[in-house]
């Protein structure tokens, strides 16, 4: 357990260092050298996930500023230099940590200096960068987000009310059939990932395993049409109470079903 800044008992939770954390083995990427864009004390995000390993937006508000487009490529180039020094070489460079990294205000700028320093140090490592996909609508984003390997983007789910309840838009505007389109944008170069879990929150169900998310959901992706699919279920301890893994099986059948309609999927348990 840890305490927040009110002095409440609180769930564990990872806050990431930043900019530059890792590397770590990573289910679905092997080992990932990380980029936090957000603050490193605290957490900066535009959902506010239930599952989010980072815990809950108000009991982590960041004191620092985010990193500048300068500190995160000095940082970068010097631990991918010590990296080269060691003998290790990382699989992905991925964007992750404290909250949405497409939100920083010179991402667009970040992902070009990304580019050039892993193309002089490791030029076979990947660049990821996983997204919730609320800044999509930028087009500056988008054309970044053209530029890396891994244009990994969030979509549990269709269902606004499972949204809501769940994944906790900061923005009251958002619309997850805006975010469709967005996706379709990229003309098939994104991956979704998708968290399936069972369990309830506040006595509602957030179970999103069942055919009523499902099926809809496939007809996303068939609109999406992504080069591929990662389906995963809760690995670490969660801000929220009363969530469940989605067992192996049931993933196992999602998996088939994805599979079923011609996109490679991979499944985390």
């Amino acid at each position: 357990m840890q305490t927040n800044r009110n002095g409440c008992k609180k769930m564990s939770t990872t806050i990431y260092p930043s900019p530059i954390f890792g590397p770590i083995h990573s289910r679905r990427l092997g080992l990932s050298l990380g980029i936090n864009l957000q603050p490193k004390d605290g957490k900066l995000c535009t959902f506010d996930c239930i599952y989010c390993e980072c815990g809950f937006n108000k009991d982590f508000p960041p004191k620092s500023p985010r990193p500048s487009r300068e500190a995160v490529a000095e940082a970068l180039e010097l631990k991918l230099k010590e990296m080269k020094a060691q003998g290790t070489a990382p699989d992905v460079i991925t964007f992750a940590g404290n909250g949405e990294p497409t939100a920083h205000p010179q991402f667009a700028e970040i992902i070009s200096d990304t580019i050039r320093i892993r193309n002089d140090c490791f030029p076979n490592a990947r660049i990821s960068v996983l997204s919730n996909a609320t800044m999509t609508g930028h087009e500056k984003t988008r054309k970044a987000l053209m530029l890396v390997d891994n244009n990994i983007l969030k979509l549990d789910t269709v269902n606004p009310s499972y949204i809501s309840l769940v994944d906790r838009p900061v923005s009251p505007s958002y619309d997850v059939r805006k975010i469709i389109e967005n996706m379709k944008s990229f003309d098939g170069h994104c991956i979704v990932q998708t968290m399936f879990m069972q369990g309830e929150r506040m006595g509602l169900s957030v179970d999103n395993t069942t055919m009523e998310y499902v099926i809809p959901w496939l007809e996303a992706l068939k609109e999406i049409q992504p080069e591929k699919v990662m389906i995963y279920t809760i690995d670490r301890e969660t801000p929220a109470r009363g969530l469940q893994k989605a067992p192996r099986d049931i993933l196992d059948s999602i998996k088939a079903m994805v599979e079923k309609e011609g996109f490679p999927c991979t499944a985390s348990y």
